[in-house]
């Protein structure tokens, strides 16, 4: 299976990419894991709802020319499903077993997707009704994800 993660930003502090390189290490047992980190534009603090669209869309096209094509999207949205862990990995092996050999997660920047990205998504996921950097986001996804496998194959994994 092939997991691709689109993150609007970079990752700046060790700490976090310390995290990512490790459940990336671990990961690479179940599957082929790319992270692609688009460009995000600039947000300051008070920008209007016209302003904050504007970057949102222009966030959006980069996000759009990096998703590989025929893959399952899931865009991470507060307004989303929210799935428990077993849940989660059910999703993940019905995709599998159902012949998807490509699945794509979607992690907006500080505004959030446009709506072209959203309109693309095949599910739309929710870890939480808070928000959550976008840094932290990836940490918190990438450990889901491979918990779903440790489940998925039917191996211990602290609760």
């Amino acid at each position: 299976m092939n997991i691709t993660v689109i993150g609007v930003g970079k990752i700046k502090e060790k700490y976090f990419k310390d995290s990512l390189a490790e459940y990336s290490k671990r990961l690479s047992r179940f599957c082929k894991l790319t992270i692609i980190e688009v460009e995000d534009e600039e947000a300051s603090q008070g920008i209007s709802e016209a302003q904050a669209e504007i970057i949102k869309n222009r966030e959006g096209e980069r996000i759009l020319k990096k998703i590989p094509s025929n893959s399952f999207v899931f865009t991470l949205e507060i307004e989303g499903k929210k799935y428990d862990s077993v849940s989660f990995s059910k999703r993940i092996n019905e995709l599998a077993v159902g012949g998807t050999s490509s699945i794509c997660f979607i992690i907006g920047g500080s505004l959030g997707l446009s709506d072209s990205v959203k309109a693309i998504s095949d599910n739309k996921l929710s870890f939480s009704d808070m928000t959550f950097p976008h840094q932290l986001m990836r940490v918190i996804l990438l450990e889901q994800v491979y918990r779903a496998f440790k489940i998925i194959n039917n191996e211990p994994y602290h609760k």
